[in-house]
């Protein structure tokens, strides 16, 4: 065998090993079970009847798993005269494709399994194909989009990917997303019929009443007990129950507790809502409380999830309204690049976490739901809740909504501060002793007038705000990291001088889908100078696997999973990547910090491509001399003529 090949064999080896759940049924050259094994038996390519081996076969829950490499991606595929994969006997052997799907028929002939996975690998770690083709126990098969792992085949993913890519069905989770999106367009609407209320007072109706509901498991509140009387108002039962929760929780000091108490008057303060409504037959407020404890509540209190909900129904508000989320520029951070986040930067258990532009606590929870994961008792979990996470945001109904969000999500103390972050000392926030840092600044705010509102000196802000060494990840628009104006270009000058540039993945256009920004994640270390020689990632991660859907937004299209390992595995150097989507390089201040910028095209032409440029390139030489414009190739005008005069002759 060809060294090329042997090192094919053991990257897909590798790929294998990190696969994960059901890897370890995978045999090279035969099977362990003894029905396939026997199958093989007769399974050679030739034709001959003889035995046949694929370069590796696997049974992952009720899949049969079969694969077929080759190191030269030139031997990826042969399509016969009708665009089908042929099924010659020189195709069968000579490529991936036509091997691997030929090995799934057979097995589909020779077996009981009634699904089976013919994949087919092509190429190094580097400069790869991944093909996967659907056989089924009648040996019909269906060709699926390429990967860039072999994750989705995990135990874990397998029968979402079979749902997704094979029976086309709608995923649970995305299934989930839609009816909380109907929820919350269905509340919008109650709001607005039923309250007559201003667009920000919507989601603290709901943050106060979901606090209200915490308040049920010790009898201090009860659904029942909302009966419209004008004495004792339905808002001051639910007012009365947000105090007991934000005491109960430890909101301290009382000047918070008391500005989170001002925030939630307007339930006991508005008449309208406080009034039976003879549509209803109750009071709007009980109405909205019952939607909220059958539809919400008990998904946040009762289940692990880094869903931020009261976040989804901000979002949800403001799109219909044009509210002032936008004018203020705060968009909110979808649940994939909030999860990102915490992958990307590694959290740790004994992480100390700041997001100083806190939003609804997306970030947060995403955090404390990461660390709480890697936990290894009660007492560290109580220690991560109460004082491993702290959170600033400026505007005043936003802080109270990310308050309630984290008392929900029982964080034991809820340490955020109605604050402006530009305005805090940053050698005061230091003394947090926070070590990472999570991002998403308010955006498109800064101008010549006011430059420190620029998204650049957030980061900067931040930074200087942690310990050295610190992690940090910020999520911006792509702009940020050009350096428009001086102001901006020093500032990207100063981060250098102090801290360490890790790198920038430009992401998907969509990603803030409706607002109309192009958005990167930045990657930093805090308090260590960026080296000369340091090395910075620049990755073009637009094609992330996510894609809009009507009424939804953004979803999965069933490879989220698998593009973002392979992110994951080349930010982390365990995979190398074509510079299509990688750029390693040393960095300049002026430079613009965009894998755009720094992308240049290093995969190797076959031999098709570079006939069919020098065809181009002929036919173009050609086309121009006969136009009498020989003298762009070094040609004198009277050897043009006199090219032309024996070309007449003959």
């Amino acid at each position: 065998m060809a060294k090329k090949e042997v090192m094919t064999d053991l990257w897909v080896y590798d790929m294998l090993k990190e696969m994960g759940g059901g890897s370890e049924s995978f045999c090279a050259q035969g099977s362990n079970v003894v029905e396939i094994d026997k199958a093989l038996s007769s399974a050679s390519k030739k034709g001959t009847g003889n035995v046949g081996f694929p370069d590796h076969v696997g049974v992952v829950k009720d899949f049969l798993i079969v694969i077929e490499d080759k190191a030269n991606l030139n031997k990826h595929i042969f399509r016969d005269e009708k665009g089908l994969i042929s099924q010659e006997v020189k195709a069968v052997t000579d490529y991936a494709v036509n091997g691997a799907l030929f090995y799934g028929k057979h097995l589909a002939s020779k077996t009981s399994y009634k699904k089976i996975i013919a994949v087919s690998i092509s190429g190094n770690e580097k400069n790869h194909i991944i093909s996967p083709i659907f056989v089924n126990e009648r040996g019909d098969y269906e060709e699926l989009e390429n990967l860039e792992t072999l994750i989705s085949f995990n135990e874990d993913n397998i029968t979402e990917y079979y749902e997704r890519k094979i029976l086309k069905a709608t995923p649970k989770e995305e299934l989930k997303n839609e009816e909380l999106l109907k929820i919350a367009r269905d509340l919008h609407e109650d709001l607005r019929n039923y309250g007559n209320l201003e667009d920000k007072n919507k989601p603290l109706i709901i943050s106060g009443i979901l606090l209200a509901l915490s308040e049920t498991e010790h009898k201090n509140f009860a659904i029942t007990d909302l009966i419209g009387d004008k004495t004792k108002t339905d808002g001051e039962k639910i007012y009365r129950a947000i105090e007991d929760n934000l005491k109960r929780a430890n909101v301290s000091p009382e000047v918070k507790r008391d500005k989170l108490l001002n925030q939630f008057n307007i339930i006991k303060d508005n008449t309208t809502i406080n009034e039976i409504n003879p549509n209803l037959g109750k009071t709007p407020l009980k109405h909205f409380t019952e939607i909220l404890y059958k539809n919400i509540f008990i998904n946040i209190k009762y289940n692990s999830s880094t869903e931020d909900y009261i976040g989804r129904f901000y979002g949800e508000f403001m799109s219909y309204s044009g509210g002032d989320g936008q004018s203020l520029g705060i968009i909110l951070t979808p649940r994939h690049i909030t999860d990102l986040f915490c992958e990307l930067l590694d959290i740790k258990p004994n992480d100390k976490i700041l997001d100083p532009c806190c939003g609804t606590a997306g970030f947060l929870i995403a955090a404390m739901h990461k660390m709480l994961s890697q936990a290894d008792d009660e007492t560290q979990k109580l220690n991560i809740r109460k004082n491993q996470l702290f959170g600033i945001e400026q505007q005043d109904y936003m802080f109270t909504i990310a308050t309630t969000n984290m008392i929900l999500r029982g964080d034991g103390k809820s340490n955020l501060e109605n604050q402006n972050f530009l305005n805090q000392n940053a050698s005061k926030l230091q003394l947090k002793g926070c070590n990472v840092g999570l991002m998403n600044p308010p955006y498109s705010q800064g101008s010549k007038q006011n430059p420190e509102l620029y998204e650049i000196n957030f980061i900067n802000h931040l930074l200087e705000s942690l310990v050295k060494g610190a992690k940090v990840a910020v999520i911006v628009p792509q702009s940020t990291f050009t350096g428009k104006t001086k102001d901006e270009r020093n500032l990207k000058t100063k981060i250098l001088k102090n801290h360490t540039l890790e790198g920038v993945i430009t992401l998907n256009k969509n990603t803030f889908y409706g607002v109309g920004t192009n958005p990167c994640i930045g990657i930093f270390t805090a308090g260590r100078a960026h080296l000369k020689t340091k090395k910075a990632k620049f990755i073009n991660f637009e094609n992330d696997g996510y894609i809009v859907s009507k009424h939804i937004g953004l979803i999965d299209d069933g490879s989220a999973k698998d593009k973002k390992r392979h992110l994951l595995d080349v930010w982390n150097g365990k995979a190398e990547a074509p510079t299509k989507f990688c750029v390693e390089t040393t960095i300049e201040d002026t430079d613009e910090w965009l894998h755009s910028f720094y992308y240049f095209n290093d995969e190797i032409p076959s031999e098709a491509d570079f006939e069919k440029t020098i065809a181009d390139y002929l036919t173009f030489e050609v086309n121009m001399i006969t136009h009498g414009r020989g003298y762009l190739f070094g040609l004198k005008q009277d050897e043009i003529e006199y090219d032309e005069v024996i070309k007449n002759e003959e």
